[in-house]
C-alpha cells in the first residue's frame, strides 16, 4: 500500500486497535455528524467532544503530540476562517484593539472547532486501521466497486508516482537546472506532463498485466467474518455519547 497512509498508521494491540474496520468508519461518520449537527453557541459540548476523542487516543494509546503534529494539515484549509471576522458584515466588537464581526468570530469559531474535532476523529481512525483493511471495510458497507478499486491504486501506487518524480527531479539537477523564477516553469511544466505520460503507460501496463492474470473488474474479496454484536456495541460508545451531547446542545 502507500507509504504515506502506512506512515499514518500504528501497528498495536489496543481495544481499538481490534475493531473491524467498518465498525470504526460508521463510528467516525456519525460523530464527524453529530459534531456537524450540533449548534456553534453550545461551546461546552465541543468541550466533550474533544474529551472522547481524548478517551478513544488514550485507549487506542496514540501520543498526543502525534495527533498535534498530524493535526497541521488542516491548517491550509481552514486559514480562510481567519478572516470570517474581518469580511463579515454585522454587529461589530473590539478584540486587542481591532474591530471584528461578532457573526465572523462565531462563523470561523465554527468552521475551526469541528474541522479539528473531525479531522482529529479521521487521525484516529487511520493511526488505528491499515490501510488494507480500511479499504475491505468499504466493501463490507457496500461502497461502489469502482470507487474502492480507485481507493486501492492511489494507495498502491501513489508512491510509486512519488518516486518517479523524485528520479526527475534528481535528473533535472544533475543537469544543472533550478527553479529560480517564471523561466524555468516551461521545464516544470514539462516534467509534469511527462510525469503524466509515464503514470498513464504504467496504468496501461498493470491493467494488461491484471487482465493476463483473470482480472475482470472486480478484485476479490476476502472472506472475514462478520463483526460480533459486542464489537458493534463497543464501536457505538462513541457515536452514542456523541449523539447525547448534540441533542442537549440543541435542547438546552
Amino acid at each position: 500500500m502507500g507509504g504515506a497512509h502506512r506512515s499514518l498508521h500504528r501497528p498495536g494491540h489496543s481495544p481499538v486497535h481490534t475493531l473491524p474496520a467498518h465498525c470504526k468508519l460508521v463510528a467516525v461518520l456519525c460523530f464527524v455528524l453529530a459534531v456537524a449537527c450540533t449548534p456553534r453557541t453550545a461551546l461546552w459540548a465541543f468541550g466533550l467532544y474533544a474529551l472522547l476523542l481524548a478517551a478513544v487516543a488514550a485507549l487506542a494509546r496514540v501520543p498526543p503530540g502525534l495527533l498535534a503534529r498530524r493535526l497541521l494539515i488542516e491548517v491550509p484549509f481552514t486559514a480562510f476562517a481567519l478572516l470570517l471576522p474581518f469580511v463579515v458584515p454585522g454587529e461589530h466588537t473590539t478584540v486587542l484593539g481591532l474591530r471584528l464581526s461578532v457573526p465572523g468570530l462565531w462563523g470561523a469559531w465554527n468552521i475551526l472547532a469541528k474541522a479539528t474535532l473531525g479531522v482529529t476523529a479521521s487521525l484516529l481512525l487511520a493511526a488505528t486501521t491499515d490501510p488494507r483493511s480500511l479499504l475491505l471495510g468499504l466493501q463490507r458497507l457496500r461502497l461502489p466497486a469502482r470507487l474502492t478499486q480507485i481507493a486501492s491504486f492511489m494507495l498502491r501506487y501513489g508512491e510509486v508516482v512519488a518516486d518517479e518524480l523524485r528520479r526527475m527531479s534528481v535528473a533535472r539537477r544533475s543537469r544543472g537546472f533550478e527553479a529560480r523564477g517564471v523561466r524555468q516553469w516551461g521545464v516544470l511544466a514539462t516534467t509534469a506532463g511527462a510525469l503524466f505520460i509515464r503514470s498513464y503507460e504504467r496504468g496501461e501496463r498493470v491493467h494488461l498485466a491484471m487482465v493476463s492474470r483473470g482480472y475482470t473488474g472486480s478484485p476479490p474479496v476476502p472472506d472475514h467474518p462478520a463483526a460480533t454484536r459486542a464489537q458493534w456495541a463497543r464501536t457505538a460508545l462513541l457515536p452514542a455519547a456523541a449523539f447525547t451531547v448534540c441533542l442537549l446542545g440543541v435542547t438546552l
